[in-house]
């Protein structure tokens, strides 16, 4: 019996010219490639994965992000850092309040794709 871990290979040796033609023609440019690996590499973080649940949920400041994930606040605004280069997250000025939110509702999908991913069995 194989391992679910095992990768099943052909063993043959034929190439598909008609689906590596159409593969080839269709690949996006190489710098789209790089931004997309940068998203998923800010994205995989878990606090940065936590924050971005957080905001998901409520506009949130920086004191109560650190409350809800009980570390420092220069913690959090490292990571808030991070997450605003990568236009995950924005934010608005209220008084001697910082609100951080989602940047837009891409964000929200793209959670819920991967939080649908790793929920179903």
């Amino acid at each position: 019996m194989k391992e679910d871990s095992e990768i099943e290979v052909c063993s043959c040796t034929e190439l598909h010219e008609d689906c590596i033609k159409s593969v080839k023609e269709s690949m996006l440019d190489e710098k789209v490639f790089r931004d997309l690996s940068g998203l998923f590499k800010v994205l995989g973080d878990f606090t940065r994965i936590k924050i971005i649940y957080a905001l998901f949920k409520k506009e949130l400041c920086v004191c109560d992000i650190a409350e809800i994930l009980q570390m420092s606040q220069s913690a959090i605004s490292h990571q808030l850092r991070i997450l605003k280069t990568a236009r995950l997250v924005k934010f608005r000025r209220d008084g001697k309040s910082v609100y951080y939110s989602l940047d837009d509702e891409h964000i929200n999908k793209l959670f819920n794709a991967g939080l649908e991913h790793v929920e179903h069995s």
